[in-house]
């Protein structure tokens, strides 16, 4: 039998093993079963090619992080509107990239431990992967396991410009740490990085712009000194979503890690004030209990859409909202035209945090209007190591 084509059709067996439904392109939205995690690829298009012409248009390259998608069909995407290549989280979402022919990753977090050091440099044997450091201690035992395995990874500096979690801490401190990287054979020092992951949510845009700016100049002023004692530092990458509208106005900054705007989640667009971009990702779900006139229940529960950042909004039906959700079930409050959903009617969930959300199914369907294209599989969907 020929290996399944999820491009071209999704089986679903029943308790007996036989195919019972067959879910080809060209299939109603609402013939799908529920809950199933849904993008309009024309507004996500449209969403990648505006990040990529806003982030270009300032002189910036495009490394979109993948945390939200975690899907290399989706990478493919970004990269044909001008990205330059992916970031992620961790070494087995990296060769999950590579293994789709992706070869410039940025895997923006510390990587520790024998077993990480060994598949990052086996990594290196078939891409070109950049590894985030904050300490000698990192950098140390990968520069020797490169040795070992006679390969060469490009190390980049995370400093610390105001978040607080990780990052050496700027100016004498990551100097030191730069010529100690510099000077391990098995590692090729290629510059820094920053986030500013903590002034997303301020209100007032001048405010936001300012203090962006000078979180921004702790990594520009750290790169001057790494140019003056002739230390490698062409990339100097920040920029997450909720900031890159203004981080893409600083001086000194080589590129944008931001991802998350091809969905436009309604945390970016509420809370971080991004603009030009518009919801692309819904969760399907049905209506499976009308307990009163103004409640509604879907099967749609923190199993398959995560509430804990920001709540999904109910597509269509401005006038519901989601109250409750648990393992399985969604609780609506209904007032105008949502009073008329019947139990077995199917409604979209705009998704409030697509990162959150995207791991916990194993596939994406992708729709023109209301009919089925794509079905992508979520590959990284479990790579947590």
């Amino acid at each position: 039998m020929a290996p399944l084509n999820l491009r071209r059709a999704r089986f679903i067996p029943d308790s007996q093993g036989l195919n019972v439904t067959i879910i080809r392109p060209g299939a109603h939205k609402l013939d799908l079963d529920t809950p199933s995690l849904c993008i309009d690829l024309d507004i996500m298009q449209a969403n990648i090619e505006s990040m990529a012409e806003f982030i270009q248009s300032r002189g910036k390259d495009w490394r979109p992080h993948a945390k939200c998608h975690k899907t290399p069909a989706i990478a493919w995407k970004q990269l044909e509107a001008g990205a330059i290549g992916v970031t992620v989280a961790k070494v087995s979402e990296a060769e999950v990239m590579a293994q789709a022919g992706i070869q410039d990753i940025l895997i923006a977090n510390m990587v520790v431990g024998q077993t990480k050091w060994e598949r990052v440099a086996a990594l290196c044997q078939w891409a070109d992967p950049i590894v985030a450091v904050d300490h000698y201690a990192q950098a140390e035992p990968l520069a020797k396991i490169c040795r070992q395995h006679g390969v060469q990874c490009r190390v980049i500096l995370e400093v610390d410009i105001g978040l607080n979690r990780v990052g050496v801490q700027p100016g004498i401190a990551a100097l030191e740490l730069a010529h100690g990287v510099s000077r391990l054979e098995g590692l090729s020092l290629c510059g820094i990085m920053g986030y500013e992951g903590h002034l997303l949510r301020i209100e007032d845009p001048d405010e936001k712009a300012q203090k962006i700016e000078s979180a921004m100049k702790m990594l520009t002023s750290c790169r001057d000194m790494f140019d003056r004692d002739k230390l490698d530092c062409h990339i100097v990458s920040a920029g997450g979503t909720g900031s890159y509208q203004f981080t893409s106005d600083c001086e000194g900054i080589t590129e944008l890690q931001a991802g998350g705007g091809i969905f436009a989640d309604p945390m970016y667009q509420d809370w971080c004030g991004v603009t030009g971009l518009n919801y692309s990702l819904t969760c399907l779900a049905t209506v499976v209990s009308r307990p009163a006139l103004d409640r509604a229940i879907l099967d749609c529960g923190r199993k398959s859409q995560n509430p804990d950042i920001y709540k999904p909004l109910v597509k269509g039906y401005p006038d519901a909202e989601v109250t409750q959700t648990s393992a399985e079930h969604c609780a609506l409050k209904l007032n105008g035209e949502s009073r008329n959903l019947k139990i077995g009617d199917k409604i979209e969930l705009i998704v409030g945090y697509a990162d959150f959300t995207s791991i916990l199914h194993e596939n994406f369907y992708g729709f023109r209007g209301d009919r089925l294209e794509v079905i992508w599989p979520i590959q990284g969907r479990g790579k947590i190591q």
